[in-house]
């Protein structure tokens, strides 16, 4: 039967993918000896906010989804980032892998929201394994299934998040909305003559604000439709 130990020793923002990736680096030891054949790999990939310190900053830009940093020990709960799949090749003893995660940037999304509003530090992070292990054997091969207990924890520096959304949306950010929004809004852009979706929100916050929009002034969002 084999002994399967994970660990995540790094990971890397994807600066070729065609979409938003994290590239994780996985290390998997085998300590009974035995020979994996290969290994269908699942993994479910949490955050856990509850294991890192916020500054005032973070925790204001996480009001939305935690309430009041005064609860949070009762709202701050882990969040899922990611579910994917690997082939793990054959190997005896030790092996690493490289696991692609295509992740989002929609604001609505749970995950998009905690990670935006993180300054620095590191991200917690908890891996979740199962699957399917194929055991060479001199009959042929024998089937075991990834233990419920295997997991490994990971601290991913902000700095690969950055690193991964300025690679694919450089100075900018991404918010969902309405059609009935967005055609008000394309009207009100219309009606003013505001170049650019920016000096749209910066228009009418800063009427929001009772202050006078300055033309030199622009912020980092853009609206789609859903």
């Amino acid at each position: 039967m084999a002994d399967l130990i994970f660990g995540c020793t790094s990971a890397s923002a994807d600066r070729y993918a065609a979409t938003p990736t994290l590239s994780f680096q996985l290390t998997i030891t085998e300590r009974s000896g035995v020979r994996v054949h290969a290994i269908a790999l699942r993994c479910q990939i949490r955050i856990e906010p509850h294991r890192r310190r916020y500054s005032a900053t973070e925790a204001e830009r996480l009001h939305d989804l935690f309430g009041d940093p005064s609860r949070w020990a009762d709202t701050v709960k882990p969040i899922q980032l990611a579910t994917v799949t690997a082939m793990v090749p054959t190997f005896t003893a030790v092996t690493e892998i490289d696991v692609p995660v295509p992740c989002t940037y929609d604001l609505e999304v749970a995950s998009a929201r905690y990670l935006q509003g993180l300054d620095d530090g590191t991200i917690p992070l908890l891996l979740l394994f199962s699957g399917t292990v194929f055991i060479a054997t001199e009959q042929g091969f024998s089937v075991e299934l990834v233990p419920w207990s295997a997991e490994a924890s990971y601290r991913m520096p902000v700095t690969i998040w950055r690193e991964l959304v300025d690679a694919h949306f450089p100075g900018s950010a991404w918010l969902r909305c309405s059609r009935e929004t967005l055609d008000a809004l394309s009207r009100y852009k219309a009606r003013h003559a505001l170049p650019t979706w920016d000096a749209t929100f910066t228009e009418l916050l800063a009427a929001a604000d009772g202050k006078e929009p300055d033309p030199g002034a622009e912020t980092e969002t853009e609206a789609t439709p859903p």
